[in-house]
């Protein structure tokens, strides 16, 4: 993303990447960064977690306000609300496209 953001930054366009990982992040050059520590695969909350969704974009998007240059990190002020080892990395019926792996993986 951090690619991504230069080129889009390179026209004009500023950007700000919500990132989880953002000390790296910021080392390659990423414009603008909205911190969170959220896990991976769940930057804007939950599944179904609307509230928590659009308070985190909202949030985000408030970093355009404050970041007045490229190298801005900001962090965003949420917590996760489980420990890591509680945290429910994946969805209790996988993607069609795992699914079809999976099912691939068994007929080989």
């Amino acid at each position: 993303m951090g690619l991504v953001a230069r080129v889009i930054e390179a026209v004009g366009i500023p950007t700000v990447t919500l990132n989880m990982i953002w000390v790296y992040q910021n080392l390659v050059g990423m414009p603008r960064v909205a911190a969170i520590e959220h896990p991976f695969g769940r930057p804007f909350g939950d599944v179904g977690d609307a509230h928590t969704q659009t308070a985190v974009l909202r949030a985000a998007l408030g970093v355009f306000s404050t970041a007045r240059e490229p190298g801005h990190v900001e962090h965003l002020p949420f917590v996760w609300h489980e420990e890591p080892a509680e945290t429910k990395w994946h969805p209790a019926e996988p993607s069609p496209i795992i699914a079809m792996i999976k099912q691939r993986r068994r007929e080989s």
